[in-house]
């Protein structure tokens, strides 16, 4: 992984049921070893799914393969 300072922005999470993280805000999307993913918007969905064909991005594939997230975890 870079040496890459992520940028100090912030930035809002939202869990879509059965479908992608909504992000919004200011912030930096990173590969695995560090490089800038580009983007365009402020809000971004992101793939849960993991059939996506422009990932990190969600792509509505999720609607095809039925993806389920489950219920809400509640620790004991």
């Amino acid at each position: 992984m870079k040496d890459t300072q992520p940028n100090p922005g912030s930035a809002s999470l939202f869990l879509c049921p059965d479908g992608p993280i909504l992000v919004r805000g200011d912030f930096d999307v990173l590969t695995p070893a560090g490089d800038p993913v580009p983007r365009q918007r402020k809000t971004v969905a992101l793939c849960r799914c993991g059939a996506s064909a422009l990932k990190p991005y969600c792509d509505g594939t999720h609607k095809l393969i039925n993806f389920r997230t489950g219920g809400p975890s509640v620790a004991p």
